[in-house]
């Protein structure tokens, strides 16, 4: 059985930072890709970062590029997202991902969009974790 564990959202200010984490068990951690998604209240689940396998590769939503930094440590089975200069129209319940794929490339669209389509179903997701930025 796979277990997906986010931690490290929270309230902050805007510019500040915080740092998300995800533990996942239960599967061949250092073989899938992995990220994170968010959705805001009234808004659809967007993609917002995702990390290859081996760590090579890296998706951002053009809203997070250049302040969000995904990184992640095999042999912790963990992923990070490491969040930068955060803005109000951040703040969302952020879901943590592991995807059936070995790359992002795999699930990003023509548009550049992370874009999971029939693999929605067969990508295991967290609780998710609340993100609040105050302006």
């Amino acid at each position: 059985q796979v277990h997906v564990v986010e931690s490290g959202g929270g309230l902050v200010q805007a510019g500040g930072s915080l740092r998300l984490s995800c533990t996942v068990s239960g599967l061949r951690f250092d073989d899938v890709a992995m990220g994170w998604f968010r959705q805001a209240p009234g808004k659809e689940r967007e993609g917002v970062s995702c990390i290859g396998w081996n760590g090579r590769n890296t998706y951002y939503a053009d809203s997070v590029k250049g302040r969000f930094t995904i990184s992640r440590d095999n042999s912790k089975i963990t992923h990070y997202l490491q969040m930068s200069t955060l803005k109000p129209e951040d703040t969302a319940l952020y879901y943590c991902a592991a995807f059936p794929v070995r790359e992002c490339a795999t699930i990003t669209n023509r548009a550049g969009i992370l874009d999971l389509q029939d693999l929605y179903d067969y990508t295991n997701w967290g609780q998710g974790t609340q993100v609040t930025v105050s302006s």
